[in-house]
Formats: structure tokens, C-alpha cells, sequence
């Protein structure tokens, strides 16, 4: 039991050190800075209400939250990217509530919430079944809990794929993150543990890349994820041009007309 903990406290801290190479306010910023609002139109998020947001990161889903007078906690594993979090609601005049939190052990009492959000985030944690408990445990019975996932089919759930031969093996028990974007895998995760459970693919219009490249140099050096296997494969030039041309091959695919179309899952569902 005390090695477990110990291995899973090196799996968060890995973790944190990941999501706090880079910049990923500038991603969540210049590359998808619409779809947090989008996930709290679909969960029709408004005043009075009081809102969770796991794994908020920079607060993408967090901020247009609490700008419809709802009562919002943005918790993260990561303290790194709520501090600038905070910094961007208190410029705007945004209140909520920063706090260190990890979607697989929320701090939060037993249906503390009335919806519990997620953008891109919780899809991340290791444990996909406690990360889903999680989510569940703190929302209250009638509550909404809703998510916005990357698709394994879609450009991101393809750029893991690209990624994967060059990164370090994940630890034991992990489940690759775009595993939330496929329906059934969320409806074995959820179950009869909630009801009016709604499954529905779209896109994000990408439009900050021109080129392949402009893609490849941007998450190299800004995309916690990407930045930490360039890192991984800096002693070897052999697999870093190998990973280069992965990056690269990938975008061209996807990139028309200087436009990407990044595909998700919106998930939104009432506890039961």
C-alpha cells in the first residue's frame, strides 16, 4: 500500500511538471479559446448555481462560467497554471475560487455541486473509472455533469497516436486520454449512474497555424504534452527529426486554407 502511494504520488508529480512546461495559457488562448464558453452553453450554467471545474487549467471553462454569476471553484493538479488563472480573472473582475486539486481525489464533500465541468482536462487523468467516480461523487443527485473531450479519431487524439512511439511508456494502470472521446467508453465509465445522458461530436475551427510547421514549432515549445517528448528525445537527433516529421505530416493532413477542424465529444449528463 505505501509503495501504490508512493507511485501514484510520482504519477501526480510527473504530471504537474508536464502541464507546466511551456505556455499552455497561450494554447488555451490563440488555439481554442471559444470552447469553454461552448461546454457552459451546453450545461446552461447560470446564476446561482455552484460549479466545479476539473482539471480548469488556465480557467477556459472556469472563466466564462463565472461571468454568468454562477459560483465557481477551478480546481487543478497543476498550481502553475491556476496562478495565472487567477491573474486573468482578477484583470477581468471575475470572481471564483482557485484551488489545487487532483480529478482523482477531488476535495470536495458528496454532491458539494450542481455541475461539475470539465474542458480537456479530467480526460487526462491516468485512472479513467476514479477520475469518472470523482465526478460523479461530488455533483448532486439532478445535477449536470458536463465534458468536452478530444476524439481518438480527431486531430488530437491523432497527435497523441503521432506522439506515442517517441514518449516515455506510461505507468501502469494509465489509459490514454482520448479514450474519453469515445461514446461507449463514457457510457461503461458513467452507467446507470446517470441518466439523460446526451453524446455529441463537432469541431473547434483551428485558424492560428499557416503551415505544418507553424504547428509543429507552436506545440513544441508550448504544449506541455509535446514539450515533455521533445524533452524526453533531446539526446537523440535521429528521433527528434523522426518526431519533427511526425508533427508535421500530421498538421499537413489536417491543415486546409490555413483552417484545422479539431474534432470532440460534448458530453453532458444528470446525475442520477
Amino acid at each position: 500500500m505505501i509503495e501504490e502511494r508512493e507511485q501514484d504520488a510520482a504519477v501526480k508529480a510527473r504530471h504537474r511538471t508536464m502541464w507546466a512546461m511551456g505556455d499552455y495559457a497561450a494554447v488555451a488562448a490563440q488555439v481554442i479559446p471559444e470552447l469553454g464558453a461552448t461546454l457552459v452553453r451546453a450545461v446552461g450554467v447560470g446564476p446561482g448555481m455552484r460549479v466545479l471545474d476539473v482539471a480548469a487549467g488556465t480557467g477556459n471553462a472556469a472563466l466564462p462560467a463565472a461571468r454568468t454569476g454562477a459560483e465557481v471553484v477551478a480546481g487543478d493538479l497543476t498550481p502553475e497554471l491556476l496562478a495565472i488563472g487567477q491573474a486573468s480573472a482578477e484583470r477581468e473582475g471575475v470572481t471564483l475560487t482557485w484551488e489545487e486539486a487532483d480529478a482523482e481525489a477531488l476535495p470536495y464533500a458528496d454532491g458539494a455541486f450542481d455541475a461539475v465541468l470539465s474542458c480537456v482536462g479530467v480526460m487526462f487523468a491516468p485512472r479513467h473509472r476514479v477520475a469518472a467516480d470523482e465526478l460523479l461523487r461530488v455533483c448532486r443527485p439532478g445535477g449536470t455533469i458536463g465534458l468536452v473531450n478530444w476524439t481518438p479519431e480527431g486531430f488530437v487524439g491523432q497527435l497523441f497516436a503521432a506522439m506515442r512511439p517517441y514518449a516515455p511508456p506510461p505507468p501502469p494502470g494509465a489509459q490514454p486520454p482520448p479514450l474519453w472521446g469515445d461514446e461507449d467508453h463514457v457510457r461503461e465509465l458513467f452507467g446507470d449512474r446517470v441518466d439523460a445522458l446526451t453524446l455529441g461530436r463537432d469541431a473547434v475551427v483551428v485558424n492560428r497555424f499557416a503551415t505544418p510547421g507553424q504547428f509543429r514549432d507552436f506545440f513544441a515549445t508550448h504544449y506541455g504534452p509535446t514539450v515533455a517528448v521533445y524533452r524526453a528525445n533531446a539526446g537523440d537527433p535521429e528521433r527528434t527529426v523522426g518526431l519533427d516529421r511526425a508533427l508535421t505530416e500530421l498538421a499537413a493532413r489536417h491543415l486546409a486554407g490555413g483552417v484545422m477542424r479539431w474534432e470532440y465529444l460534448l458530453v453532458t449528463a444528470r446525475r442520477a
